[in-house]
């Protein structure tokens, strides 16, 4: 996947074109107020406070799709409310016998797609939006969605778009090239074959809806404890409290000028989907009538969803989740093993842990809650001495496994065997390598070795490793770290356990 959102590995066969069907009934015409008893004027909106209750459903987990039952539940708004919708068959053509089983009852399962077709753009839209020019439809944002049976809390999971994964009848691809061999149904399959979680919706989302649903709530608030600068999104931001506005926000949203690249993004995406949802519940849009049905005009011609997603169904939708808040909003993102696995291709994709995805994905089938990885109780990290390394070398650098072994044995690890020359010679990263039963000596080596980065390997089975990459500087295991308690022995790498947050977790305070 390049930089500017483009995919090399995207298959030159033709894609299947698919039609999104949009019905045009009116807006709703304004009614003159009632009068109760006292004489008091009753308005045909629910009271602002509902309302925004309700805005909690959609802004945490559907993009602008959020926004759909904020409108409350009059039949003649959330009728109009359902014709500005576009409407795709999305689930016709999956047959029944390839499809998991029906999660527990009442709960609901949506795929949000955030598409990054730019067939409407011209040139100069492109440039301002810093998309690039990319022909074809691609899905730029993949989430799951899962509403309990009580409906009292979302849980969003977001599944990175470079994701190595079997798609149906085209064999392995990223996840995201379901969606252009295939359209909607093709990536609702897929995720669903990968996941074993049944899909009830489908909501997608394109660039200029995305815009216009930051710009008609007047912007976000993000926090970044890093500079971000991308020249090609026309990104440019100091750590710190920005506000951003539609534009800004898209770039911030797609930028992948990070340190751990997709998985980074999913996370700034859930910052900014938690920001929405803060600014809408404080913005005036929510509590003035005639205001929010210009916003939803605006934002709703952007976004496609199932034919099942109909009037009942939205209004049924907003009436049970009124009391949804910003902490009954949890995120979080698959747990992965890889993020720099080279496809057959030659590019770089994301590869899962498959026992803690699958834990993850069975607790939502099942609709329980989504448990956080815990660090077991308190082990402390082995000495140097305790610690058996394997040494080699992964650049073209002559020596440089030499060098390291002996500086691995003056720091007092044990090094039997000389040092080998790795399978690949152009590392950037010198790697310690290690299993679940090595993960204490692996922090142990990570310590000491600056700008070493993990990763696990199951067929170690307690060996650990050590490759030598270009950015080898040296070893020091640090005076207090040999005695010290391991703070994290469990998660190694930190992105192979399911961490969580919340909507407010998530937001500038």
């Amino acid at each position: 996947m390049n930089e500017d959102g483009s995919d090399t590995t995207r298959p030159s066969a033709e894609v299947p074109e698919f039609r999104r069907i949009r019905s045009e009934p009116l807006p709703p015409q304004q009614v003159p107020p009632r009068r109760s008893g006292a004489g008091r004027p009753l308005p045909w909106m629910p009271s602002a406070a509902a309302r925004r209750r309700r805005a909690a459903l959609l802004l945490s987990g559907f993009l602008s799709a959020l926004v759909l039952l904020a409108s409350g539940t009059a039949w003649s708004v959330t009728g109009w409310l359902s014709g500005q919708l576009q409407r795709y068959d999305v689930f016709t053509g999956l047959l029944e016998g390839d499809r998991p089983d029906a999660g527990a009852r009442g709960a609901l399962n949506f795929l949000v797609i955030g598409s990054d077709d730019r067939s409407g753009l011209d040139a100069g839209q492109r440039s301002e939006l810093g998309v690039g020019n990319v022909e074809g439809r691609r899905s730029d944002t993949i989430m799951l969605v899962h509403l309990n049976h009580e409906r009292d809390h979302i849980t969003v999971v977001g599944i990175p778009r470079d994701s190595w994964v079997q798609i149906p009848g085209h064999g392995p691809h990223k996840i995201n090239a379901a969606y252009s061999l295939g359209g909607p149904s093709l990536a609702v399959q897929t995720v669903e074959s990968v996941t074993g979680v049944r899909i009830d919706h489908y909501v997608e989302i394109d660039f200029t809806g995305f815009v216009e649903v930051v710009d008609a709530l007047g912007g976000i608030t993000v926090c970044l404890p890093e500079a971000i600068h991308d020249e090609k999104a026309h990104l440019s931001l100091e750590a710190g409290t920005h506000e951003l506005d539609g534009v800004q926000a898209l770039a911030f949203a797609r930028t992948r000028k990070s340190p751990h690249g997709d998985l980074d993004r999913i996370d700034r995406q859930q910052q900014v989907l938690s920001a929405l949802l803060d600014r809408a519940l404080d913005s005036q849009t929510l509590s003035d009538p005639a205001r929010f049905t210009r916003f939803l005009e605006t934002a709703l011609g952007s976004v496609t969803v199932d034919e099942a997603l109909d009037t009942a169904a939205l209004n049924q939708l907003g009436s049970q989740l009124r009391t949804v808040g910003l902490e009954d909003v949890t995120f979080t993102q698959v747990p992965v093993d890889r993020i720099d696995f080279w496809t057959p291709s030659g590019e770089v994709a994301v590869t899962w842990h498959e026992q803690r995805a699958a834990e993850l994905f069975n607790a939502i089938a099942a609709d329980r809650p989504v448990l956080t990885e815990e660090a077991e109780a308190d082990p402390v990290l082995p000495e140097p001495g305790e610690v058996v390394v394997e040494v080699y070398n992964g650049t073209g650098v002559s020596g440089l496994g030499g060098r390291l072994r002996a500086e691995l044995l003056a720091a007092g690890f044990q090094v039997p065997a000389e040092a080998g020359n790795w399978v690949r010679h152009d590392l950037a990263e010198t790697l310690v390598r290690y299993s679940s039963d090595s993960q204490d000596a692996a922090v142990l080596l990570l310590e000491s070795i600056p700008g070493a980065r993990p990763e696990e390997d199951p067929a170690l089975g307690g060996r650990v490793q050590v490759v030598a990459g270009a950015n080898l500087t040296g070893v020091a295991v640090p005076a207090d770290l040999a005695s010290r308690e391991a703070e994290q022995p469990v998660d190694v790498g930190g992105r192979d356990a399911v961490h969580t947050s919340t909507a407010a977790d998530n937001i500038c305070r």
